[in-house]
């Protein structure tokens, strides 16, 4: 039976509720071997989150900005943004927030998409509330599989929610750039945001409640980030809280559209921040409120607790599973994909009546990130104090990106910092981070080294092109043969 929209059936054997890019590899990955059936059930655009408002948009955004910024500390070089060209761009790189392309490939890899709200309305039934306002219930075989996503969390402000501020999808999606603008937040999606919003031309302030950006890495990578963010003219409140938020004339104009007037926000001193729009980046909350968790004895609301095989802890009968965001474990794209990639093959190992099920949990002792600010922030693993907390006897080393050949030729101006943290029982790499232009791409190599459990012993024959970034990981080694030979001598 060949795959289509909105088919004219009601069971299958696997479905898919949400159709962000995990749920469409889960979908992927259960039937393209196994011959199993799969559904996807999708309200909102087929790609989800990363594919219209997050990682695709913010990163079309932000490239233009790095180039520039890069090309303007070489010598010899200019450049210069085009703001309209740069959002012009961002609108194809999005398709225009039309998922059409996304829907064929669906279909083409076999997988039936139904267009409507889905919710879990008991064991391996799914009932559907479609646009034209009637319910289809649909029922799976084998398996259920929870992609509902995550949300931007809005803080409860006195009068921040009246004021109608923008959140990531706003800022990802906007069809103007504001003058003023205020941040309120400082990790990943605050930094990066304040990076390209800063890019294109707006007066930036960046107001946190902890000293410290990007609080999750290690503590060097929040004070370059900003340090560069400073230079850039980006004014960072750290420490701070806001009071109170005052809006003139609020109106829901439409995403990405400056929602009324001037915004007025008092801090936690009664100073007052005065803009033209306030973006909301302080975390987010999964998507879980309103998919009938309670039809299957869940509590609404919260993260989905999982098991190795990303199945749902307190569910019997091993036919409900949770990907991406929902479950907590790693709010990216990339892990989400991969968790979708292992809970495809479950389902089609338990569906042929196999044990040899495969587990997520190694890949997520690599956990590759990367905030794409400039410059780069770029970790693997675990940073010193999650080892340290973990019972860990571990070593660090660290080295000056900046004195490498690879990086001074890309800019003489390079800034950037790179540590290992070493088990040192087992003398291998548990946790990585890089910060500096361009260092996204070494990432892999750190995240290699922690899955594989490379000993360090074999990391020293695996040699580094010159002149390149990479040289990093050679005079990492060095730095911490000489380390160990003081430390030894003393």
């Amino acid at each position: 039976m060949a795959a289509t929209i909105n088919p004219d059936r009601d069971e299958w054997d696997v479905i898919v509720l949400g159709g962000a890019a995990a749920g469409e590899n889960a979908a992927q990955y259960a039937s393209q071997f196994s011959g199993l059936s799969s559904v996807i059930v999708e309200s909102n655009l087929l790609g989800g989150e990363c594919s219209y408002w997050a990682c695709m948009p913010s990163k079309a955004l932000l490239r233009p900005v790095e180039i520039v910024e890069t090309a303007n500390h070489v010598p010899g070089v200019s450049a210069r943004l085009d703001p309209a060209e740069v959002l012009a761009r961002r609108d194809k790189v999005i398709n225009g927030l039309d998922d059409s392309s996304q829907a064929k490939w669906a279909v083409g890899a076999g997988i039936d998409v139904v267009r409507g709200y889905g919710r879990l309305a008991g064991e391996r039934t799914v009932a559907v509330s479609r646009p034209d306002g009637s319910t289809k219930v649909i029922r799976a075989r084998h398996a259920v599989v929870i992609d509902t996503g995550s949300c931007a969390a809005v803080p409860d402000i006195a009068g921040l929610r009246a004021a109608l501020p923008w959140t990531s999808r706003d800022v990802t999606t906007m069809q103007d750039v504001p003058q003023r603008v205020v941040v309120l937040g400082g990790g990943v999606v605050a930094c990066e945001a304040a990076t390209w919003l800063r890019g294109l031309g707006a007066e930036v302030t960046v107001v946190h409640r902890s000293g410290q950006l990007l609080s999750r890495y290690e503590p060097f990578a929040g004070e370059i980030v900003g340090e560069a963010l400073q230079d850039s003219g980006v004014t960072l409140l750290l420490g701070r809280t806001v009071a109170e938020v005052k809006r003139s004339e609020a109106e829901d104009r439409g995403e990405g559209r400056i929602h009324g007037g001037e915004v007025s926000l008092r801090l936690d001193d009664d100073s007052l921040l005065v803009a033209d729009e306030v973006v909301v980046a302080t975390g987010r909350i999964p998507s879980t409120d309103d998919i009938g968790l309670q039809s299957v004895g869940l509590t609404p609301g919260g993260y989905l607790d999982v098991d190795e095989h990303q199945g749902v802890r307190g569910v019997s009968g091993d036919w409900l599973y949770a990907i991406g965001d929902v479950c907590g474990r790693a709010l990216l794209t990339h892990m989400g994909k991969y968790q979708a990639r292992i809970v495809g093959e479950v389902i089609a190992a338990r569906a042929a009546g196999s044990d040899d099920l495969p587990s997520s949990s190694a890949g997520h002792v690599g956990l590759p990130q990367v905030v794409f600010t400039s410059p780069e922030v770029g970790s693997a693993g675990m940073t010193e104090q999650q080892a340290r907390d973990a019972g860990l006897d571990c070593e660090v080393v660290e080295y000056d990106m900046a004195a490498l050949a690879g990086t001074w030729l890309m800019r003489p101006d390079y800034r950037g910092r790179a540590k290992l943290v070493i088990d040192s029982a087992e003398d291998v790499v548990v946790g990585a981070t890089f910060v500096g232009t361009a260092i996204a791409d070494l990432l892999h190599s750190a995240t290699t080294a922690i899955v594989g459990r490379v000993p360090l012993s074999t990391l020293w024959h695996v040699v580094p092109s010159y002149p390149t970034a990479s040289e990093v990981w050679l005079r990492l080694q060095e730095t911490l043969l000489t380390q160990r030979h003081v430390a030894r001598n003393t």
